[in-house]
């Protein structure tokens, strides 16, 4: 479970500014209900062109119902120009620290603050800049480049931490690891070959790996796998959570829970899904 601040605590506890402003000068919305986060955020201007209100409606955890109602109180007082410096790293600063696997939410907050301002600037909304490279929750290359800039992200878990690319089927990540090493300048590491494995170290690896690496992804979004057994090569699981009713599940457990097996205990291995 992650440990939470008091001030992360207080704000989900105790949102400020919730609502909506019906005269708003300026409106962002980000994120998506199907993808687990959405945030819309509203702002008002005064005669001096200061924000004198703001307020947020947020779909979401405890860390993305924070950090919006962080975000509202930041930038009251605030000119434009000023409310457009906040980075993620200031609304999770105001909280005391976020958990890393909830830096995304600060992200929604600034991206929905960039929104709601180019709105009242009459900005043409932005075509989706980049490629798409994360499918499962529509994330482009050009995210994922700045989220490896600002933040210094260097792993594959520190984008998906940020903006959530590589956290549903796994597709992407080659993708994501090579934007990453040409940010950073490093060299792919050649893949090492599996060792043979007996088939008691194969169950113990298959275990370490979901509870080390595949569940602390599925917990994200409130999902769980449980290894329910081991014959031969074939993984027999069950879908908790969130999964459990996820129209996206298959997609999960043959792209992303059976290619981490493959790439972390054996090529050979086959997932299925029991009742």
């Amino acid at each position: 479970m992650w440990e939470y601040t008091d001030k992360v605590k207080d704000h989900f506890l105790n949102p400020r500014n919730v609502g909506v402003i019906e005269d708003a000068d300026g409106v962002g919305e980000v994120g998506s209900i199907a993808c687990g986060d959405a945030l819309t955020f509203y702002f008002k201007l005064d005669e001096n062109g200061k924000i004198k209100d703001a307020t947020f409606q947020t779909f979401g955890c405890a860390s993305a119902i924070a950090s919006s109602s962080a975000l509202t109180e930041m930038v009251k007082g605030m000119t434009l120009e000023e409310a457009k410096n906040i980075t993620n790293d200031d609304i999770a600063e105001f909280l005391g620290g976020l958990p890393k696997e909830k830096m995304h939410c600060s992200v929604m907050g600034r991206d929905a603050l960039e929104k709601a301002i180019s709105c009242y600037l009459d900005e043409p909304e932005k075509e989706v800049d980049g490629e798409i490279v994360c499918e499962c929750f529509g994330v482009t290359d050009r995210e994922i480049e700045r989220v490896v800039r600002e933040n210094h992200v260097s792993t594959i878990e520190g984008v998906t931490d940020y903006v959530k690319a590589g956290g549903g089927c796994g597709n992407c990540h080659d993708r994501i690891q090579e934007i990453i090493d040409t940010i950073m300048g490093n060299e792919k590491p050649i893949p090492k070959k599996a060792p043979a494995l007996t088939n008691l170290q194969k169950i113990k690896l298959i275990e370490e790996s979901i509870e080390r690496e595949i569940n602390p992804t599925l917990k994200k979004d409130a999902g769980r796998l449980e290894l329910i057994d081991v014959d031969g090569n074939r993984v027999l699981v069950r879908m908790g959570g969130s999964c459990a009713s996820c129209v996206k599940s298959p997609v999960t457990l043959k792209h992303y829970v059976e290619s981490k097996l493959r790439e972390l205990v054996s090529p050979e291995l086959v997932v299925e899904e029991v009742q």
